[in-house]
């Protein structure tokens, strides 16, 4: 059986040859099969494609994809994917707090047919800033509110999957993608590795809060319209309170003869409200419908290739 392992790089030349050994031990302790090394070097700046190219020059088994410039995670694991021919694959990041040591405990799992794809998820969030962990638990509260599929708190990508998964992964031709959404969406049985955070082995952190809100914004908007439709709730209450007032002012100044010390200001209010608000509901409707086309019908490639190893 031939396992692939996925690891997307960017600027992680002094985590690389940590993981490298820690790999080439699960190679050792997991007897009876194959395994190809595939690293995804998501546009670095530093001296990332230097060393994955010693690897592969020194180790059949390594395989690279270079990208022509950072087109991001997602991209990455997409191409890391797309490249795999593995009859298990599994995805990683570069920097050591996925742990290679579970990896034999993954694939024991999926040999005793426990499950289709076999998930990691962090128990405990030490070491990590207490805001970034505080937005964390908030971000998977709130998007779990809004989509279909359950999303696991401190869930990550790291996780070990039947060919029939990736396959299944790879028909999703999204330009937008989030793959934690993704891995859900596309359902199989799924079991849960859990273990205790642990710290980069080397480098520093790629995620500044700012990436990491646009991380979140996308992830709602990839699996969820409830932010089109707030909008269309917000153009009917609008609309509504508008209405109200109109009301309120026509009993007011008709029926009790109140009369305000502006004339037209009532009125005028109403209207703008009212108006306004059948406006806003308007474009949330249509929202409904642009805001899933905008992206998709570009059809741009996720990512550009500009070196890889030959097969």
């Amino acid at each position: 059986m031939l396992i692939s392992l996925i690891i997307p790089c960017y600027n992680e030349e002094e985590a690389l040859p940590f993981l490298y050994n820690a790999l080439c031990d699960v190679r050792k302790e997991v007897t009876g099969h194959k395994f190809e090394f595939i690293f995804v070097n998501d546009g670095s700046r530093d001296k990332t494609s230097d060393v994955i190219r010693g690897f592969a020059d020194n180790d059949a088994d390594v395989k690279y994809v270079f990208f022509s410039r950072n087109f991001g995670k997602e991209a990455a694991m997409y191409a890391g994917l797309e490249k795999s021919k593995g009859d298990l694959v599994a995805i990683m990041d570069a920097d050591m707090q996925d742990p290679p040591s579970l990896i034999p405990k993954m694939i024991e799992m999926i040999e005793n047919d426990e499950a289709d794809i076999v998930a990691s998820r962090r128990v405990s969030r030490e070491g990590e800033p207490k805001i970034r962990s505080f937005f964390a638990r908030m971000f998977y509260k709130l998007i779990n509110r809004m989509v279909e599929v359950e999303i696991a708190d401190g869930a990550r990508d790291f996780r070990l999957m039947k060919r029939q998964v990736v396959d299944a992964i790879l028909d999703l031709q999204e330009r937008q993608r989030f793959s934690k959404g993704i891995f859900a969406w596309v359902g199989f049985r799924t079991k849960w590795l859990e273990f205790v955070n642990t710290e980069r082995v080397a480098g520093e952190t790629k995620w500044s809060f700012f990436k990491l809100f646009k991380y979140a914004i996308d992830g709602i908007v990839a699996f969820t319209t409830a932010p089109l439709r707030l909008a269309t709730y917000v153009g009917f209450g609008t609309a509504f309170l508008g209405f109200v007032y109109l009301v309120y002012y026509f009993i007011r100044a008709i029926i009790l003869r109140i009369y305000n010390e502006v004339p037209g200001y009532p009125s005028l209010l109403c209207f703008i409200l009212f108006i306004g608000g059948m406006i806003l509901m308007a474009l949330g409707i249509l929202g409904e419908y642009m805001g899933r086309t905008f992206i998709e019908v570009k059809r741009r490639p996720l990512y550009i290739k500009s070196e890889e190893t030959k097969e």
